[in-house]
């Protein structure tokens, strides 16, 4: 079956106080619940700049950890995290409207990864990302909802303007500021030895893809490693907020669809 172990760090950084980055986790009860529901983690960057980054980050954590909690055992990862975002914004969004918040800012990104079997499901909104660290080598599976970025992808501006820019933070989608939101999904297939790396901006911001490959790579307590990615960037730039959720896959249980029905494929 699938195991997972995992480990996460954060630091404010060198210029900011507070710290407005939120993750979250569950933990299957049992193999049987590991198979039907599976793994879930989340991490959550209040928007910088605006008045509640804080608490926006943190109810998008909540909202998502609870609702896969609670979700219907079996359901299609693909279908449900994109899902479970949506209330997240849309809780959100309902915390900007309260009396004592009316006309304060809100705002948060977020990133989730669902695993189960051999599969793993990233869902996201805004510039937090997921990479999938495979022999050392980080690449990224997410895709930055950046001003930036889009100028990038149709051509405007060279990756290294894109990296360079003044603008790179400027988001084009995040939670809380409309009614609906829109996340991106993509599936991967595992095989023990993976690591995945969930992190905010503050970190890719600041290291290169090969840096956090490396990092991400090395052998021992993945906490102690998280620390070590938080570490690094915090030293290169830290004038951001800056966490590392990191997922370490011992083992899988490899899956194939028969009439509709998943089956354990022989080890």
């Amino acid at each position: 079956m699938l195991e997972i172990e995992f480990g996460q760090a954060t630091d404010p950084g060198k210029i900011r106080t507070n710290n407005e980055d939120s993750t979250g986790f569950f933990i299957p009860r049992s193999r049987q619940e590991a198979r039907s529901r599976g793994w879930l983690f989340v991490l959550a960057d209040g928007v910088g700049g605006l008045d509640l980054g804080e608490v926006a980050s943190a109810r998008a954590v909540e909202v998502i950890c609870a609702g896969f909690a609670e979700s219907q055992e079996g359901t299609s990862l693909p279908a449900l995290l994109p899902r479970l975002i949506q209330h997240a914004n849309a809780a959100v969004y309902d915390e900007g409207l309260t009396r004592e918040r009316r006309g304060r800012s809100i705002g948060t990104t977020v990133v989730a990864c669902a695993l189960r079997h051999d599969q793993a499901c990233i869902a996201h909104v805004g510039d937090s990302r997921c990479y999938h660290v495979r022999d050392g080598k980080a690449v990224a599976l997410t895709d930055d909802h950046t001003l930036v970025n889009e100028q990038r992808k149709l051509g405007l501006i060279s990756q290294a303007e894109a990296a360079s820019s003044e603008s790179r933070h400027v988001l084009t989608r995040s939670l809380g500021s409309q009614l609906f939101v829109t996340a991106e999904t993509k599936t991967v297939s595992l095989r023990a030895g993976d690591r995945l790396v969930l992190c905010c901006d503050g970190l890719h911001g600041a290291l290169t893809d090969r840096e956090i490959g490396a990092i991400a790579s090395r052998r021992g307590d993945l906490d102690q490693i998280a620390q070590k990615l938080v570490d690094a960037a915090v030293d290169a730039d830290g004038s951001d907020n800056t966490t590392a959720q990191v997922i370490s896959v011992l083992s899988v249980e490899p899956m194939a669809m028969y009439r509709g029905r998943l089956y354990p494929l022989p080890a």
